[in-house]
């Protein structure tokens, strides 16, 4: 069947897939008091997962993505990550995590079909990373990073809220953690969401300061390849790493959007920040529904807007990213 394009001539060869909202860290700049919900309760089986891809393969889905809240605490991780490895015509398959269980579990993870990791590390120094996360998990995280890196991995790839007075004075650091690591660390802008709208006044700095700190010390801009995610990606020829920026505030971050998102319940959502979600859910109980689960997914694409709007204020669904899983 034909992909998945909108009017505005975008294609969505990319899904988000969030298995659950709980996650077990106190990120001041998502769940500063710790995860408020009810668990696990209503969350995708898998047999409607295996329908939901099903669905999404007709469509063109290349790249997959498992998010949360923290999706190493769903215990069926294992059977949703081999579940997802067989989809036809998926080229990657990766998951994001806090890395609350990398350093036991990568090994599991890589050999059920995970191709592809992102770690969130939120600052270099333990006792910050403490402070951001709510987790002295810091020297487990690093033990964890290098054995991926030992895993033959497509990517690891690791992710940073910049923070204005908490972790952008780091640059340096990273620079000497990337000098032999061949892996990518991806500076993310801080962005507003429903609940986080003081601590955003007072620790949200613009992505573009980074960017020119960067350029200064001779890191060079990289061509965008067609498949890639919204980071621009910057090399430097004596360093093994590289670094991404994702500057959800910059002009046009919106043209070269590629995913789509559905909940960890079975809502599809069109933009992270959208108003609305679809539910999906009733179409996902039936294998003999597959042709009217794509037809939803086509029609809806008319809905999608050219762009999010985080310029005026508005976070739309979005409470925190745990939600939805960013």
């Amino acid at each position: 069947m034909a992909p998945l394009i909108d009017r505005f001539g975008r294609s969505f060869p990319y899904l988000r897939l969030s298995l659950i909202e709980a996650c077990n860290f106190r990120c001041s700049y998502c769940l500063p008091d710790g995860y408020q919900g009810c668990g696990s309760q209503g969350l995708l089986r898998l047999d409607e997962i295996r329908r939901l891809l099903a669905g999404f393969a007709c469509a063109g889905l290349q790249k997959l993505r498992l998010t949360g809240g923290e999706p190493t605490l769903r215990r069926d991780l294992l059977d949703i990550i081999a579940l997802a490895a067989a989809t036809p015509g998926l080229q990657r398959l990766a998951m994001t995590t806090n890395g609350c269980l990398l350093e036991k579990r990568v090994a599991d993870w890589r050999a059920a079909g995970l191709s592809a990791i992102n770690v969130s590390l939120d600052s270099l120094d333990g006792e910050r990373f403490r402070q951001i996360t709510g987790h002295d998990r810091h020297a487990s995280l690093l033990r964890g990073i290098d054995r991926a890196l030992e895993l033959d991995f497509q990517a690891v790839k690791l992710n940073a809220v910049l923070l204005r007075g908490r972790n952008d004075d780091e640059l340096p650091a990273w620079q000497d953690f990337l000098r032999e690591r061949p892996l990518s660390v991806r500076f993310i802008e801080l962005m507003r969401t429903g609940d986080n709208e003081d601590y955003f006044a007072r620790h949200h700095l613009r992505a573009e300061r980074l960017e020119a700190q960067l350029q200064q010390a001779g890191w060079q801009l990289q061509p965008r390849g067609p498949s890639d995610g919204p980071a621009r990606e910057y090399a430097h020829p004596n360093f093994r790493g590289r670094i991404g920026v994702i500057a959800p505030y910059s002009k046009d971050f919106c043209a070269g959007c590629n995913r789509l998102r559905v909940t960890s319940k079975g809502d599809l959502r069109l933009c992270l920040f959208g108003e609305f979600g679809i539910p999906l859910r009733p179409l996902l109980q039936d294998d003999a529904d597959l042709d009217t689960l794509v037809g939803r997914l086509t029609g809806q694409l008319a809905l999608k807007q050219a762009g999010h709007g985080l310029h005026q204020g508005q976070t739309g669904l979005t409470p925190h990213l745990a939600s939805i899983g960013g």
